[in-house]
Parts: C-alpha cells; structure tokens; sequence
C-alpha cells in the first residue's frame, strides 16, 4: 500500500506540473494561503455584518463542496479514463494487468485524494488564516483547530460522494434507492425540528466547541461511507456496445438559425451520451446550489436585510459557469486538427451551447423565486444571474481557453481568475444587502464581458494544449 500510495502522489503531481509547469502548479497553494491571509484581515471589518460564527459555516460550507467534487470518481470514472487520459495508462487501471486488487488500488487512490488535496487546499487556508489571528486578536490555537474541522468538513463531502458515485458505478437503481431512503430521512427529521446546523455539519460544531462527540460523530461519517465505498467499489468497467440512431445532423436542423449547428448538436450529443449524464448534472451543479440555498437561508437569521434571492442568484451566476467546463471537459481542439475548423469557430460553438444549458440554471433561479416568496426582488436577481454569469464565462474563457478544468490549477491563472471576479461579486452582494435594487447594476458587467469574449477568441486561436 504505501508503493502504491507513492506511486500514485507521483502521478498526481506529474499531470498537473506538465501542464503547468513544476513552479506554476507548486504555487497554486501559496496563492490560496495569501487570499485566506487577507480575507483574515478584513474579519474585524466585517464583524458586525458578518459574524465569526457565520464565516467559519461559509468556510466548512465550502471545504464540503471541494470534497463533494473531489469525491465524484466513480461517476465520471470510466469516461475520464477512456476519453481524457486514454493514452495515460493510469495506476488505476493496474488491476487489469498487474496482480493488485481493486479494493487495494481504490484504497490508495482515496487515501492519496486525502493527503493530496487536504495538502493543496485545507493546509494552505489553514496556515494562511492561523498567521492572521495574532493581528486580528484571535486565540492562535484556532488555526490548528480550523485546520482540523475544515479537513473533516472536505473528507464529509468526499467521503459521502464517493459512496454515493460508487453506488452509481455498480447501479443506477441501487443509487436512486439510496437517495430516495436519505431524502425520507432528511424530510422526516426536518418535520420533526431536528436539523441544525451542527446535526447536518458536525465538522462545524467541532470548531466552535471541540469536544469528543462532534469530532465522533464526523469520523463516523467519514469512516463508514469511505469503507463501504472501498469494499464496493469497481474500477473495472467493462466495454459495453451501445449504438445510437443517427441524432446528428436532426439535432442540427433544430438549432440551424443559431449557426455553428453541427458544433451545438454534438455538444448536446456529447452530454447525453456521456456517463453519467443526469449525474453530472446533480453533483456538480444542483447538489452545489442546494447547500449554497441552504447556507443562505441560514445567514437571514445573522445579517438583517439581506436578500437571499439575490445572493443567491449572483452565486448562480458563478456557478453556471461550470456548465462550460461540462462542454470542454473531455474535448480537444485537436480532435478537429485536420478539419478546416478554426479555434475561434469552436468556442462560438461552445458559447452558444452554454446559452442553451444556461436554461437549467434559469429555471432554478424561477423555482427559487416562487417558492421562496421573493417575487418582488425577482428582476434584480435576474439581471445579476445574467450578467455574473456572462461575466464569469468571459473571464473564464480569456483565462483559460478551452480548457477552463486544468488550466486553474495554475497559481498565475487562478490567482488573475480570482482578482478579476472577486471585486465584481463583492460589490454586488454588498450592495444587495443596501438595496436588493442595486443588483441591476450588475448589467454594467455586460461591457467588460463582451471585450473579454473578443479578445479569448483572438488569444486562444494559436494554442495548444500540452499532452501527458
């Protein structure tokens, strides 16, 4: 197990310093410790609006996230092999030729997700938020401790995924049921008053009183889906013939007066047929947004006058810009080298495939309105969903070409990705919470987007991502 271990932290780190370099992706932490650093700064700042107790739930919040994607593996496990790293020969494929067990590789291959990314997300945040509580007049032990909870809250989220996409590896039905069972249990404690904040993120109630029985119960959590997943789990996916009607060029007359039809048709293509199709769609995107809603309507009760549609709808916005990544994810430019088939020909394709799929975002942001009893700011939010969204595709673009899912972990990239729309969603939030009415604002966003769309289009013409 360790050789294994080893071999597999090896690889990790050789995949992502090709691509960026051994500097440019050994950095990408130091940057995440500067922005926990100077986001420690403004705490006090903030006090008032934003309680302590309040981001530490943000900060768990979103560590759980990072373990939700982290923790996808056995969903997007046998497309991701064959399609983007079929010419990689990855360690986690040894058991079709080398005498190891699934369960053997599959154990190191969570333990190595662990060490990794606690080492390149957790770790940094920690260490960057631990240097600042000296100056911010907070007990230094908290650094250690947030450390400790924010690792819990990421292993939560991956451990829990990973069962969930293990289940899906093995059956669809057996996941659905699963699901179905959690869903019961959740409604019937929620009607029965015993969901809290601590009840549903034990990680979070261990920093904000470290005792034995949150630390217990998160390991339970953590533990039980983990080991379930590695004694259930499959690597092994068989090849299966599947055959499909000729959908092509009828999807293409469909969507023939938007232009690029061809292009549009066999994104959609690509979506439906890939794996995991619906759950791509669950663990990425709607599972995201029900925390985020989640913790939104959490904070109504500590900062008075915010308006959680709106919040929400601008948050939407950034995170609809994974459906981008959804329709770059396993494609290369170089798939049509040999056609007479321009890069910038391919990213107008993938923009207006994006507009198309921006409709389940859309119809996410209307559920929320309608049953949130928030009509009446519903205008507002939809300006700033629009237009945070068209601004955060643009910067993504011009950043990161048509590979926005490697090219982040680029500590130059990231750290441009950050400054550019951080201010822009600070400011939007901040001046919702004045007035729900000044999100409308946000359509000023529309000018820079659109410059930042033209100039991608002439900056990736040239580019070539690098192989393996």
């Amino acid at each position: 197990m360790p050789d294994l271990f080893l071999a597999m932290m090896k690889e990790e780190w050789r995949m992502h310093s090709t691509i960026f370099g051994s500097l440019g992706f050994a950095l990408f932490p130091a940057i995440i410790a500067i922005f926990a650093l100077l986001g420690s700064f403004t705490l006090p700042l903030f006090a008032d609006v934003f309680p302590y107790d309040v981001v530490a739930l943000l900060a768990h919040a979103l560590f759980l996230l990072m373990g939700v994607m982290v923790g996808s593996f056995g969903l997007m496990g046998r497309e991701f092999m064959n399609r983007r790293f079929g010419q990689a020969s990855l360690i986690a494929y040894a058991s079709r030729s080398l005498p190891v067990s699934e369960r053997r590789i599959f154990g190191a291959f969570l333990v190595k997700d662990t060490v990794y990314y606690i080492l390149l997300y957790v770790l940094p945040f920690a260490a960057g938020f631990a240097a600042a509580t000296p100056f911010i007049g907070l007990d230094p032990g908290l650094g250690p401790l947030a450390f400790v909870s924010l690792a819990l809250a990421f292993l939560l989220g991956l451990s829990a995924v990973c069962f969930l996409s293990t289940l899906y590896a093995r059956s669809v039905a057996l996941l659905a049921g699963t699901v179905a069972v959690l869903v019961m249990f959740a409604l019937a404690a929620f009607r029965l008053g015993a969901i809290t904040v601590s009840a549903v993120l034990p990680p979070y109630a261990f920093f904000l009183d470290p005792k034995v029985e949150p630390l217990a119960i998160s390991l339970l959590l953590i533990l039980v889906p983990a080991t379930a997943s590695v004694l259930f789990v499959t690597v092994d996916y068989p090849d299966r013939t599947k055959r499909f009607k000729n959908s092509l060029d009828p999807l293409a007359e469909r969507v023939g007066t938007l232009g690029s039809a061809h292009f549009i048709a066999k994104d959609a293509l690509d979506l439906l047929r890939s794996e995991g199709g619906a759950g791509k769609v669950i663990f990425s995107f709607l599972l995201p947004l029900g925390l985020v809603w989640v913790c939104l309507r959490v904070l109504i009760r500590f900062i008075p006058g915010i308006d959680p549609l709106v919040v929400f709808a601008v948050l939407l916005g950034v995170i609809s810009a994974t459906i981008y990544n959804w329709l770059t994810e396993f494609d290369s430019f170089t798939s049509y080298a040999f056609l007479p088939v321009e890069v910038s020909a391919v990213i107008d394709a993938k923009l207006k495939s994006y507009a198309i799929a921006n409709l389940l975002p859309l119809g996410v942001l209307v559920l929320a309105a309608a049953t949130s009893g928030a009509a009446g700011t519903f205008l507002p939010a939809l300006a700033a969903f629009a237009s945070v969204s068209a601004y955060t595709l643009a910067v993504t673009l011009y950043l990161t070409g048509l590979h926005p899912n490697v090219m982040l972990y680029s500590a130059g990239v990231f750290l441009r990705y950050l400054l550019a729309i951080s201010p822009a969603l600070l400011l939007l939030i901040f001046a919702s919470i004045v007035d729900p009415g000044y999100a409308a604002l946000s359509l000023l966003l529309v000018v820079p987007a659109a410059l930042l769309l033209s100039r991608g289009r002439t900056k990736w013409q040239a580019w070539e991502m690098p192989g393996y």
